[in-house]
Formats: structure tokens, sequence, C-alpha cells
């Protein structure tokens, strides 16, 4: 079933809405095989949002906004991007007929994600400046130009389709985890979550997780209290100094009795490399900052002992294959075709 027919109840829906799909939502939820043993939980979960039509979690917000803009009668969407935003719009777009605008920060942007958009048709702008800046810019031609709908995390139909990923888990289990790891960027996805919990949670359904969100280093406005003007990680989808959502954020930090904590570019990479080798799971950088998180917290003395867990990956790995290509260490061995010389070599 479609992702807004599925959870029609939950979302703003009605009769005029139009409800299509290119086939988002129903991401896998797969169990840990490894990692949980070093960690010390009870369970381990990975939400793989990375299997969305466009390669993030964005389209499931992306279908709600999109579907509303079309309600309303817009004929084109804009929005200011570092990546996932511009690859799941220009998606949307393409399928339902909308001229799409994309405002990126020059140099800011994994090079799989932008030929996403480009290969969709949307129109691509680069500002010499940081995402921040691209988003007041489209913020302010939206609210000139009334036939251009916005797109990004402040529609709040994108929290609304975003918070079905909550609803997936609950589905799933049969209750809401002990605690949800999740990267916090524009911070419109730990917003989401925590709304879908707390709807499943008054629906008597389920209980409430802990909301344990994480920042690069040096783009942690909200772990530092502070914009950071410009921002820098090699996680390039959650490069942002200035959240949209930051206030939201911090409410649903506070009401679930959660944390937010800075994680360093070093050990991004390394949970970057240590989800794939140990469970078989491609995930763009920001995703696996969610796993070097796990990692940081045991090494901080965090009792997982007795907990379910659920780490939100946010993108595929192939968003990104610079980053593999510049931070993985491999070796290509090179042979002739001849059954001894393979032999050899595997018994070397």
């Amino acid at each position: 079933m479609h992702l807004l027919e599925k959870y029609k109840q939950f979302l703003p829906i009605n009769d005029n809405t139009p409800i299509f799909s290119l086939g988002e939502g129903n991401t896998p939820l797969v169990k840990s095989n490894n990692i949980y043993k070093e960690i010390g939980c009870k369970e381990l979960y990975f939400k793989l949002e990375g299997c969305n039509p466009s390669g993030s979690f964005k389209d499931r917000g992306m279908v709600m906004a999109v579907s509303k803009a079309i309600e309303k009668g817009s004929k084109k969407i804009i929005c200011a991007s570092t990546g996932n935003t511009s690859a799941s719009a220009a998606a949307f777009g393409a399928y339902c007929g909308l001229e799409t605008i994309v405002l990126i920060p020059e140099g800011k942007i994994a090079i799989g994600k932008l030929s996403q958009a480009v290969a969709y048709g949307a129109k691509i702008v680069s500002i010499n400046g940081n995402f921040d800046q691209a988003l007041n810019l489209v913020k302010e031609i939206s609210e000139q130009q009334k036939d251009i709908e916005l797109v990004n995390s402040i529609n709040p139909n994108r929290i609304h389709g975003q918070k079905t990923g909550a609803f997936e888990i609950v589905d799933e289990l049969g209750y809401a985890p002990d605690e949800v790891f999740i990267p916090v960027g524009n911070a419109g996805n730990i917003t989401a979550y925590w709304d879908g919990f707390k709807i499943y949670n008054d629906l008597n359904t389920s209980n409430l997780p802990k909301m344990i969100g994480f920042q690069a280093k040096n783009s942690a406005p909200i772990v530092n209290k502070k914009i950071i003007e410009n921002p820098e990680t090699v996680a390039t989808a959650i490069r942002i100094g200035n959240p949209a959502s930051w206030e939201f954020a911090e409410k649903a930090l506070h009401e679930s009795s959660g944390k937010i904590d800075a994680i360093d570019d070093d050990s991004i990479v390394e949970g970057y490399k240590i989800i794939a080798s140990m469970e078989g799971i491609f995930a763009e950088p920001a995703s696996c900052i969610t796993v070097a998180g796990l990692y940081h917290l045991k090494k901080l003395g965090y009792d997982f002992s007795g907990k379910t867990i659920v780490c939100i990956l946010t993108g595929n790995g192939l968003k990104d294959p610079d980053f593999a290509n510049n931070y993985l260490n491999f070796q290509i061995h090179k042979m002739n075709p001849e059954f001894e010389e393979l032999k050899n070599f595997l018994l070397s």
C-alpha cells in the first residue's frame, strides 16, 4: 500500500489531496548481527532509509509536500539543498510534471546527489555561499511568488510525511525502541520521528523512546548552542550551521529525556567503515554518525544493557561515491587469468 494511503489517518490528507507514489516508505528494519555484541545492547536495528526511491529519507516528506503543492495549484517547487533534498524534490517534480529549482552551496554537495538532480531535470543554481544562505533565498522567493512551493523541511508537510518512519518502526517491532539514534542536520527528521512516536503513544499502541541525536563536531550548532557561520564536515548531508527546525529538535530532546552529542569526522569515517564491514550495509557518511555515536557513548561508559536501539540510516552509500574512494583503504590485486596464480594468491 502507498505510504500516503497507508497512514492517511495521521496525515493532512483530504478528498482533494492527490495520492501517488514513487515507491517511498516501507524501508527495511535490519537487525544487527555483529555490532550489537560490541555495544552490549539487547537488540540493535538499522532503518535503511537509503532504500527509498531517490536513496534517502527525504522521499517520505517530499511525497507529502509535493502532493499538497499540487492540491493548492503550485506549478513549481523550489528547495535549498546539501544534496538529498535536491534529489528527492527533482524526482517527485519530474514524476508530477512540476518544474523544480534547486539552490546548492558551491562545492558543498556530493556528486552522486547532484547527478540525480541533474538527471531528473531540475534547474540547478549554485551559490557562492553556504546552505543557510541558500535556504534564506528560497524562503524569500517562495514568499514573493505564490506559484512556487518551498519543499524544504520548514514546510510542515515534509515533517508530516517523515514521521511515517516512526510508524513503520513501531508497526514492525510491535513497540517503540528504548532509544532512537539519529543524525541531526537541519533537524527536521528528529522532529518528525518524535512526533510520530508521540502519535502512536497517544493511541496507546506504543511506548516512547529516548531520542539520541548526533551532529558533526564542526557543524554542531545545537550542541554548542550557537549558529556556526562556516560549518564543515565530511558528512555533507549534515553540514548545516543554523538548523531550520532547531527549536523543535530541542523540544524533542527535552520531551524524550534524550540527548545530543557531537562526533568528529575521524569517528564518522570509522563508523562508515564499521557498518559496511561488520553488517554489510553501505550508508552515506551522515547516516554513519549514528554508528559512530554508539561507539562514542560506549567509550564514555554509557549503559546499553537490556536496551533495544534503532539507528536511522538516512541515505544510501552510493550517494557519495567519492567518499569511499577517498577514505577507504583498499587494494586491487592484479593477476593473469591462470588457475595456479589465483590458487597461490588465495593460499598466500
